[in-house]
């Protein structure tokens, strides 16, 4: 058992940061807290840290009712965005300093240093500054930090966010590795969707301080359980159920709204009988895939991504006629915005 989060509510004031959560996460998993601003993730990552105490309901770590213990007590690594390392400490120094603080023998702490450099690929660099190193740099030293301790379980709050694009997703697939070297049990927060789906072992998606799913990466894109999941993993196209392009589709009279991902729109330049016309308004060139923009005869505005080999197919062209037609789509009753 790595962590049990048993019906935890915590608010601030009048605003309910977190409501009635109910969650576990197993022992060497690496899980993913995904949602928007607001909805919940860092407060209860800061509440399993023991930087929060809940209002309600209980947090088990390894078995062990850890409520109302001390964040020293907890054994628990975190590590913030913006690294929060010691500017006047080698990096070295700063890998050692929870172990320096807990009297860990000298012949130890320095083993264990050698061996996080080599881990985190900062050999050679024991000796630098933190202001003698990348961002990305920073935040490995701070991950080893967090490591050094030998922590049960491993707490990570956008530890990206201050990154720019590229190195944040070299970042990711490194810790992926690192993880599934060390298997402790590493919980992070974070926003980008993107992230959570290339790293994550489980997605536990938070709108307004409640668990919405959970699920593997695949089971949340492919199965969301509710219009906000859908709507906030990946790209969709909501639509009127009543739009053009769902004609015998039977959502007319059920669903106010229809979820359609853009992969799932077919698009051919002949009509067949079951498609509907459309105009290409836009067409943006992503590289790998095309990205069209179309315009249904009733107004509605459908995006449809299509592969650079269906697009060369196609020959498409701004303000060309074409014929749509949903592969896949999902309703749910109600749909709120994110």
């Amino acid at each position: 058992m790595g962590i049990v989060v048993e019906n935890v509510s915590k608010h601030f004031g009048s605003f309910q940061a977190v409501d009635q959560v109910d969650l576990e996460i197993k022992t060497g998993s690496l899980v993913a807290l995904l949602g928007p601003s607001g909805s919940g993730k860092s407060t209860l990552l800061r509440l399993i840290a023991g930087l929060e105490m809940p209002d309600t309901g209980r947090i088990l770590l390894t078995g062990k009712d850890a409520t109302h213990d001390s964040v020293q007590d907890r054994n628990i690594g975190f590590v913030f965005q913006h690294y929060a390392l010691f500017k006047h400490l080698t990096v070295r120094k700063n890998i050692a300093f929870g172990m320096e603080i807990r009297k860990t023998p000298k012949n130890r702490v320095k083993a264990r240093v050698e061996e996080l450099l080599e881990l985190v690929q900062l050999g050679g660099m024991g000796d630098r500054y933190p202001s003698q190193l990348s961002g990305g740099q920073r935040q490995r030293v701070a991950l080893a930090r967090a490591l050094a301790v030998e922590p049960k379980v491993l707490l990570l709050d956008e530890p990206f966010g201050a990154l720019d694009a590229k190195v944040r997703k070299d970042l990711r697939a490194w810790l992926r590795r690192l993880h599934d070297e060390v298997h402790v049990t590493t919980v992070f927060v974070t926003h980008d969707q993107e992230e959570a789906m290339e790293v994550a072992d489980e997605i536990v998606v938070m709108n307004k301080g409640r668990v919405e799913q959970i699920g593997t990466p695949a089971e949340i894109y492919d199965n969301p359980a509710s219009a906000f999941v859908m709507s906030f993993i990946g790209p969709v196209n909501v639509l009127p159920s009543d739009s053009h392009i769902f004609q015998g589709n039977g959502f007319e009279s059920a669903h106010p709204n229809v979820f359609l991902r853009p992969q799932d729109v077919l698009v051919d330049i002949h009509p067949n009988g079951t498609t509907v016309p459309a105009r290409v308004s836009r067409l943006i060139h992503l590289g790998w895939e095309i990205q069209a923009e179309l315009t249904l005869d009733d107004g509605q505005v459908v995006t449809a991504h299509l592969t650079r080999d269906r697009y060369d197919e196609l020959n498409l062209a701004p303000q060309q006629r074409v014929y749509v037609k949903p592969k896949e789509a999902k309703a749910f009753p109600l749909y709120y915005s994110i």
